[in-house]
């Protein structure tokens, strides 16, 4: 995977990735030495540099310390976000390679419930490698799966249980409380609202529990909720080489936002025709 430099932004900002170290080859170090267009802040592409991803998607320090939430989705070129309703046949192997290295940086996993049934999720899988690395970082070995359901309409029974560590699930009041009692045997039920759940209260109760680095897979409708109400301080966006056609859901759905949000651009990576796009507030 290849980082396409230098992204424009103030260097001091908070979360800006640091910058990758030079590339070693003649070739590559003479590149744009004496470019002033470069050194002003025009894309090239990074010779011979392999990108090291953890570092290019590692986490604000303040991130263990308050909230702070990444999205992470892929999208055609025209802005589908699923073919068939499954976001799997627009990713290619270097968008799982990423979608699993989130994953493993993250405190939780936070889905909505028609993602999660749509998706088939199923636990969070961890190789002794990666949980080594994460104890070390003061993380748990394995993040939980915690989904945002206002009416409880989860199967208990389904793949998403079958886990070492128990999914969270974020509820409401108004939630049938035969089927949050059902879900207590398998998961733990969190309430977060009296008739639907409040994104700001979700994200307090995972705080509670100490799950601060908070990644969101979606959908789209739960993903609308954070960034609609300014939870969203991160999107990571893998636009695919393919157009979906007409008729796609988008990376958000529901009602309108009274103002669009802007995010600024720090970071872009592409391999196999795929771009690796970072967003932040």
């Amino acid at each position: 995977m290849r980082r396409i430099l230098p992204v424009p932004g103030p260097a001091d900002s908070p979360g800006t990735p640091a910058p990758v170290a030079a590339p070693t080859t003649p070739e590559a170090a003479g590149a744009g030495a004496d470019d002033p267009a470069a050194a002003a802040g025009d894309e090239v592409v990074a010779k011979a540099a392999e990108v090291d991803l953890d570092e290019a998607y590692a986490y604000p320090p303040a991130a263990g310390q308050t909230s702070y939430v990444r999205a992470n989705f892929v999208s055609s070129v025209d802005g589908a976000a699923e073919v068939g309703g499954r976001s799997g046949p627009l990713g290619g192997e270097a968008d799982r390679q990423v979608f699993r290295l989130l994953r493993w940086l993250s405190d939780v996993v936070l889905v909505g419930a028609g993602t999660a049934r749509h998706e088939n999720y199923g636990p969070v899988i961890v190789p002794p490698e990666r949980r080594d690395r994460r104890q070390a970082a003061g993380l748990a070995a394995v993040p939980p799966i915690a989904v945002v359901t206002a009416t409880a309409g989860l199967d208990p029974g389904a793949r998403l249980f079958d886990a070492e560590v128990r999914p969270i699930i974020l509820t409401c009041d108004a939630a049938p409380p035969a089927k949050r009692q059902a879900l207590a045997a398998v998961a733990e039920v969190v309430l977060c609202g009296d008739t639907t759940v409040d994104p700001a209260a979700a994200l307090a109760a995972l705080a509670e529990r100490g799950m601060t680095r908070v990644l969101t897979e979606g959908g789209p409708l739960l993903h609308a909720q954070l960034a609609g109400a300014g939870l969203l301080d991160e999107l990571c966006l893998t636009v695919a080489p393919m157009l979906a056609g007409p008729g796609r859901m988008g990376i958000v759905e529901g009602p309108p936002w009274p103002e669009p949000a802007t995010m600024r651009l720090v970071q872009v990576l592409a391999e196999d025709g795929n771009l690796f796009l970072r967003y932040q507030r």
